[in-house]
């Protein structure tokens, strides 16, 4: 909304009512998301286990607030003894082939058959631990040097967030980037 306010006051023609319009719309909507982020710290502050997984989620570079309460609502719904490969699954960071037949092999991607809210809590936060977390940014510089593209390399950082992510959450372990990302993963 705030670039679509930008947008409208950068232009000479747009009408001030539009520009009051998208102005109250912010207002209202900052007021909203406030209310729903007290709501939901209330809840999580109320029950110990969830207090534990939050603050556990935010020791990772890159989860703030904001994406440890999106990440942890979307975990609370999933089975406890679900394997890693399945909550990726469950994510849509898992790896689709594209296969046409015996002699016809297209480039692999990720399936985005799961669930958008938890890729979407995963991706700035996930951006943000290349530039701010050493291990994290040696993986990356590893798949930069096996030849992958970068939105190859962008979701294979999810995949593995999310891997250390549902990690401390089954455990009550605060987040630690040296377990998730050891010598062997940052190798080329």
């Amino acid at each position: 909304m705030k670039n679509s306010l930008n947008a409208f006051k950068s232009k000479r023609i747009t009408a001030a009512l539009l520009i009051e319009d998208v102005e109250d719309s912010i207002v209202h909507y900052t007021l909203h998301i406030s209310k729903l982020t007290k709501a939901a710290l209330d809840l999580i502050n109320e029950d110990q286990s969830l207090n534990t997984h939050f603050n556990n989620m935010q020791a990772a570079k890159g989860i703030c607030q904001a994406s440890a309460i999106s990440i942890l609502a979307e975990f609370v719904v999933l089975y406890n003894d679900m394997k890693a490969k399945q909550v990726s699954r469950h994510a849509g960071l898992d790896v689709k082939l594209h296969q046409s037949g015996s002699s016809v092999n297209g480039a692999s991607r990720i399936s985005k058959a799961g669930n958008a809210y938890l890729r979407s809590a995963l991706f700035m936060p996930a951006m943000s631990a290349v530039r701010h977390d050493e291990n994290v940014k040696a993986f990356k510089e590893a798949l930069v040097r096996r030849g992958k593209k970068k939105i190859q390399e962008n979701f294979a950082v999810m995949r593995k967030y999310l891997t250390g992510l549902w990690a401390v959450y089954q455990t009550g372990i605060a987040f630690d980037s040296t377990k998730l990302f050891s010598d062997i993963h940052k190798k080329a």
